[in-house]
């Protein structure tokens, strides 16, 4: 799995613990996701998508 939330998080200007809070995970998990060593539950990834308001195709791409 690959993201865009560093890309996305530089273009609005949020920090990671920004984004953290606003999604209510740690910090840490930001920091997985961006390194994709972590895969999104369905509600995190959602979240994560209104933040941005994006679909969360747009922001995970998940591949086989």
């Amino acid at each position: 799995m690959q993201t865009r939330i560093k890309e996305l998080r530089a273009k609005f200007n949020i920090t990671q613990a920004d984004l953290a809070k606003k999604v209510w995970v740690r910090r840490e998990t930001i920091v997985f996701l961006e390194k994709w060593q972590y895969n999104p539950s369905l509600e995190l990834a959602y979240k994560v998508s209104k933040v941005f308001s994006l679909k969360i195709e747009d922001i995970f791409i998940f591949e086989n």
